[in-house]
């Protein structure tokens, strides 16, 4: 139901003396502790995203993020001296809002991918559009109607600025010389189709665990 907590779970019994842990949405920080003072600071950045939503268990370092929405959605990642782990949080308003399929991608650094959406779509929609969901925002575009493909790499910071590539014939979206910071949950969306693609991309294969966790909200009925 909305407004149910969501904890992700650093998998410590017990913090060492040490320890510093830190807790980051995307690049931000939100969340941290340091074990040497018992200090506990809670950051709220992205417009009070998480305002009021974040609890820190002071034993474990385990964060808890309450009265979840969808604007949740996104890549969290635990940071200590000897631990880094990635969740990546999906946050649907209702458990058919997702339409179609959801596809799980791994990538290596370096790399490039392309996302293909349906076929019978790409031949039937007047407008396709491919979003960054974990900011809602709008990366690229076909409008048939106008005949016209734009690509908005500039967003976010320009952090796709030279790494989109659309393809008119197909609809497929291709990212190239991927980054750790397009880890994340691409959609494609038309008039009767929404489909999502969850991203993981590696840096350091060896060193980085990732945990993807699917958690569904159905409006409370008035």
């Amino acid at each position: 139901m909305e407004g149910d907590p969501v904890t992700l779970h650093t998998g410590l019994h017990k913090m060492m003396y040490e320890d510093v842990i830190q807790w980051m949405f995307g690049y931000k920080s939100i969340a941290k502790i340091c074990v040497t003072d018992g200090r506990i600071t809670v950051n709220y950045v992205l417009n009070g995203r998480f305002r009021d939503r974040l609890e820190l268990d002071k034993q474990t370092g385990s964060l808890t993020i309450t009265n979840t929405r969808s604007e949740h959605t996104g890549v969290y990642e635990l940071l200590t001296y000897c631990l880094r782990k990635s969740f990546i949080l999906t946050v649907q308003r209702c458990s058919s809002c997702m339409i179609g399929d959801v596809d799980d991608i791994l990538v290596v650094e370096g790399y490039k991918f392309t996302l293909f959406p349906n076929h019978t779509e790409m031949m039937v929609s007047d407008v396709i559009q491919w979003k960054f969901v974990p900011e809602n925002t709008l990366i690229a575009e076909i409008n048939k109607q106008t005949n016209s493909m734009t690509v908005y790499d500039d967003v976010l910071d320009g952090r796709f600025r030279n790494r989109l590539k659309l393809d008119d014939q197909t609809g497929s979206l291709t990212i190239t010389n991927m980054r750790t910071k397009h880890t994340g949950v691409f959609e494609v969306r038309t008039k009767n189709l929404r489909k999502s693609y969850i991203f993981t991309v590696y840096g350091e294969i060896l060193f980085s665990l990732t945990f993807y966790i699917y958690f569904s909200l159905k409006s409370k009925s008035k």
